[in-house]
Formats: C-alpha cells, structure tokens, sequence
C-alpha cells in the first residue's frame, strides 16, 4: 500500500533523537506521522515514543480522536508537536492535521489535480496546549507522495519535490540540503502505492 523513506539527525550529544515517527497499515489503511517532542535529548525522545505508541495501537481510529487521546496521555511530558495522516486505501482519501510545526505536503502524481497541497498547522502543543482540532480531508491516488519534516528542517524544501524520486532518496536529499543543524530532524517520504479502485 505505501513505501517509504526516513532519514534523521540527532543534535550531537543528546544520544538520541525526540524526533520519531510512524507508518503503519492495516487492511483498510495507513496511518503516518511526525512527532517532535518539545526540546531535545532524552525527555523530548520519552514524549515523542509515549505518542507513537498511543498512535500505532490505535489505528483504524478516527485520526481527531488519536490526538485528542496524546493530549490526555502526555500532560505529564514536555509534550510534543505533530503531523498525522490516515490515508484510506479503498475510497482514495486522505485525513490530516497538524499541530504545532511539523510540515506536511502532498505532491501529487497527476499534475492536473494541483502540484501540491499543504498541511494546514495549527499552533500548540499536544500534551499542554491543544488547539480546537480540525482536520482536512483530500483525494490520493496511487503514486501520490507524502512528506512530512519536523523543524530542524527548513521550509524551503518544498519546493524540490518531485512524485516521481524514490521516497528514501527524497529523505536523505532533503535532510542533507536542508537540515539547519541546530535542532533534532526528521524527514518521512511516503508513496502510496496502493488505492483501490
């Protein structure tokens, strides 16, 4: 149904990242994300994983209701911020949200249905400030790519991205031209290879 690619960066020193992310499928989907927990090192990487967990046990849920249930889970953490997309194979949509600043593009394979869309983020902190959630429901098709990167990535990279570059290579290329180097990054390149017509 999807293939995909990550490349990472951890700040020096910190051991390890509190960038993480998630793709998962089950028969009728994908569900994929970014997390970044707030800061860096060990406390953000713990706050980061606790989300992942409570998102790969609850696939097949409602995508609003996900993060609703990290924001209860994770007050007692530095929380994090996110990008979250559940993609249904069958009907050929796409549900997404973000909050904080992990960006989110879809670049279409058919350039007649628009280049590319952007994830619409939403200021907070899922764990301590959660804003009124609102997600977007798009069309996919089969080839449609899915990027999301996390803030130790500039915003620039977007305007590189092409449907047809393999998603592994389209993470490593991003993050190597694009990664400031002052802050934990993440890259996901995911195509959807599957929708059922």
């Amino acid at each position: 149904m999807a293939e995909y690619g990550v490349a990472r960066f951890a700040l020096p020193g910190d051991g390890e990242s509190g960038d993480q992310y998630l793709v998962c499928c089950n028969q009728t989907g994908i569900l994929v994300a970014a997390v970044d927990g707030i800061g860096h090192g060990a406390e953000a990487a713990s706050a980061a994983k606790a989300a992942i967990d409570i998102l790969r046990n609850g696939i097949g849920e409602p995508i609003l209701s996900l993060v609703a249930k990290c924001h209860e889970n994770l007050r007692s953490t530095r929380g994090v911020v996110m990008s979250v997309a559940s993609v249904e194979v069958i009907h050929g949509l796409m549900t997404w949200l973000g909050v904080g600043n992990v960006q989110g593009v879809l670049v279409r394979a058919d350039r007649k249905n628009g280049a590319q869309e952007t994830l619409l983020l939403r200021g907070g902190v899922v764990g301590d400030q959660l804003p009124q959630l609102q997600a977007a429901v798009l069309p996919v098709a089969k080839g449609d790519l899915l990027v999301f990167a996390t803030d130790g990535v500039r915003t620039d990279f977007t305007r590189t991205l092409s449907p047809l570059e393999n998603p592994q290579r389209a993470a490593d290329r991003i993050l190597k031209s694009f990664s400031n180097g002052s802050d934990d990054a993440l890259v996901l390149a995911m195509r959807i290879t599957g929708i059922r017509p």
